[in-house]
C-alpha cells in the first residue's frame, strides 16, 4: 500500500519574512493520518489553525496567503512545494507571525528541515486527486492570442510539469525560457528544490509601499537591476528563474491538500492563476476523482520515486 507520511519529530528553524521582513521562530509538528497539513499561529490568543485547502487561498499578490477570518498565514507556497517533493501529507506547522519564512529563497531549507525531522510512513493509505478531464484558465494578452497567460490540468498517470515563462528581461531571456519535468524520470530535490525566487530593483520601492518585499535581500532573492544579475554567485541553474516558477506551482497546486495525478502545463502563470485552476477542477465533479492505491507497484512511478527521494550527500 501506499502511505502517508508525516515526520518523526518536532524541528524549528527561524528566519525573517520575504515580504513583511518580520522575525518569525517556525516549528514543525508529526501529525495523525488523514490530519492534512494545518498552520497555526501561535502568536494569536488563543492560537488560530489554519487547515491548508485551495478554497482558503485569499491574497495572492506575489505570494499564497491562507486566511480564516481575519488571521493570515502568507508565503506558504515554498514549504508546501518541499512538502509535496517529499511525499509529506500530515503535518503541524506553528509560527510565530504572519509569514513564512523565506530562508534562502528556494525550498531547500525546507527539505532539509523535513529530513533532518525523519521522514515517517502511516497506517493509512495516501490519497489522491486523480485529473479525469482538461481543466484550464486563460488570461487573454493585450497583444492578442499568443501573449495570453494561461494554466491547465489534464489526465496524466503521474505528475507532470511544463512551464514557459516570457519577462522580456536580458538577464532572464539568457537563461531557460521553459522547463518540463516528469517526476517519473528525475526527483523534486535534485531537479527544482534549490531554485529561488526573483525580483527586480526597480519594483522594489513599489513593493514596498504596498507592504511587500520588506525582507528581501541578495541572501534570499535574485536580484536585476534593467540589465542584469546583481548577485555575485550567479545562479544556481541555467533555468533557475522557470524552475523556481514550477517550484512556486507545486506548492500552490499542493493546497488541494492531496497530490494529483494528472500534467499541469502553464505560460506566465502565478500564484493567483494556480489557484483559480484548482478552484475549478474542484468546481466540476465529473472532472476528477479520489484514489488510493493498495498495490504500491500500481502507483505511478512519480510517487515512488521523484517525490520521495533523499537528498544527495554533500
Amino acid at each position: 500500500m501506499l502511505r502517508q507520511r508525516t515526520i518523526q519529530q518536532i524541528v524549528k528553524t527561524t528566519g525573517i519574512g520575504l515580504h513583511s521582513g518580520t522575525r518569525v521562530v517556525l516549528s514543525l509538528r508529526p501529525a495523525a493520518p488523514d490530519t492534512g497539513i494545518v498552520f497555526r499561529r501561535i502568536d494569536c490568543v488563543p492560537p488560530v489553525d489554519l487547515p491548508v485547502s485551495a478554497m482558503a487561498i485569499g491574497d495572492t499578490r506575489m505570494a499564497s496567503t491562507l486566511q480564516v477570518g481575519d488571521v493570515k498565514v502568507s508565503t506558504i507556497e515554498h514549504l508546501m512545494s518541499a512538502c509535496a517533493g517529499l511525499g509529506i501529507d500530515n503535518l503541524h506547522v506553528d509560527i510565530t507571525a504572519e509569514e513564512i519564512p523565506i530562508m534562502d529563497g528556494s525550498a531547500s531549507s525546507f527539505v532539509f528541515l523535513l529530513q533532518s525531522a525523519g521522514i515517517e510512513e502511516q497506517s493509512r493509505a495516501k490519497k489522491f486527486i486523480r485529473v479525469r478531464k482538461p481543466v484550464e484558465i486563460r488570461v487573454p494578452g493585450r497583444a492578442g492570442p499568443d501573449d495570453d497567460a494561461w494554466v491547465r490540468l489534464d489526465p496524466f498517470f503521474g505528475f507532470r510539469l511544463d512551464f514557459s515563462i516570457d519577462f522580456k528581461h536580458p538577464a532572464i531571456d539568457a537563461t531557460g525560457q521553459r522547463h518540463s519535468i516528469d517526476f517519473a524520470e528525475t526527483s523534486y530535490v535534485k531537479d527544482i528544490a534549490r531554485a529561488r525566487t526573483f525580483g527586480f530593483m526597480h519594483e522594489a520601492e513599489a513593493l514596498r509601499s504596498m507592504g511587500l518585499a520588506r525582507g528581501g535581500s541578495f541572501d534570499n532573492t535574485i536580484v536585476m537591476d534593467e540589465y542584469r544579475i546583481l548577485n555575485g554567485e550567479g545562479l544556481r541553474d541555467s533555468a533557475e528563474f522557470v524552475k523556481h516558477k514550477i517550484l512556486d506551482a507545486i506548492g500552490d497546486l499542493y493546497v488541494v491538500g492531496h497530490p494529483l495525478i494528472g500534467a499541469y502545463s502553464a505560460h506566465k502563470s502565478g500564484h493567483a492563476m494556480n489557484n483559480q485552476l484548482l478552484r475549478a477542477l474542484l468546481a466540476d465533479e465529473a472532472a476528477y476523482e479520489f484514489v488510493t492505491f493498495d498495490d504500491e507497484a500500481k502507483a505511478p512511478r512519480a510517487f515512488t520515486f521523484g517525490l520521495v527521494s533523499e537528498p544527495e550527500p554533500a
